[in-house]
């Protein structure tokens, strides 16, 4: 089976998270509303029963992790995807703790802790630049990178494109903790963590097509 380890570590995570969420719900009284989402500044924006709250984890951790062992099964380009495996696997392990760090935050209350405001966007940036520092670890593939169709038809293009890419995703992953670490009020974090996270996102875009239309006439 291919990626047997990972598959194996995301069932471990996914029991362990389960413990956790059925030790919480012991512990909450009846009639607990506990977050579910956060915005981009950070604060708890939806909540639903402790119950349902402390499930939503687990089960998104599950389907992530049956997704991310069923996408090499089908990818066409195998060996592009060997190519990418640290890669892969560094998004999958990285997805694999916020889904942790998210169960751990869901279930604070019931231990009697408060997490500090913006918590999540200090897991969202950490993820950001782990991938980020990972990203050019890899090569052209139908499910892993900056799939644009400049850097697809071009091997040159996407690691021009990644090496870019991983400056702004690490950049942008900065931004956002220190964002989430400033003292500055949610209306004022709430647009600048989505600017930088967009910037991230579309400047290596941007950058593939110029890269392609640059060396298409030159």
């Amino acid at each position: 089976m291919r990626y047997r380890g990972m598959v194996a570590a995301s069932a471990a995570v996914a029991a362990a998270m389960a413990g956790i969420a059925v030790v919480a719900a012991q512990r909450l009284p009846a009639g607990t509303q506990l977050a579910t989402h956060w915005g981009p500044d950070g604060a708890a924006d939806r909540f639903a029963d402790a119950g349902t709250a402390l499930a939503m984890p687990v089960a998104v951790t599950i389907g992530l992790s049956l997704l991310m062992a069923a996408l090499p099964a089908i990818e066409p380009l195998q060996d592009r995807l060997s190519q990418s495996a640290p890669l892969y696997r560094t998004a999958w392990g990285g997805l694999l703790a916020l889904m942790v760090f998210v169960e751990l935050v869901i279930a604070a209350p019931a231990f009697g802790i408060t997490p500090p405001p913006a918590t999540m966007l200090v897991a969202v940036g950490l993820l950001l630049v782990v991938i980020g520092n990972a990203l050019p670890k890899s090569r052209p593939g139908f499910f892993v990178g900056i799939r644009t169709p400049w850097t697809l038809t071009d091997p040159e293009n996407w690691i021009a494109t990644h090496r870019l890419g991983s400056r702004t995703m690490i950049g942008g992953g900065v931004i956002v903790m220190a964002l989430a670490l400033a003292p500055i009020a949610g209306d004022i974090r709430a647009p600048l963590v989505m600017a930088a996270v967009l910037v991230a996102a579309l400047v290596p875009v941007a950058y593939s097509f110029l890269y392609w239309r640059r060396h298409r006439t030159g």
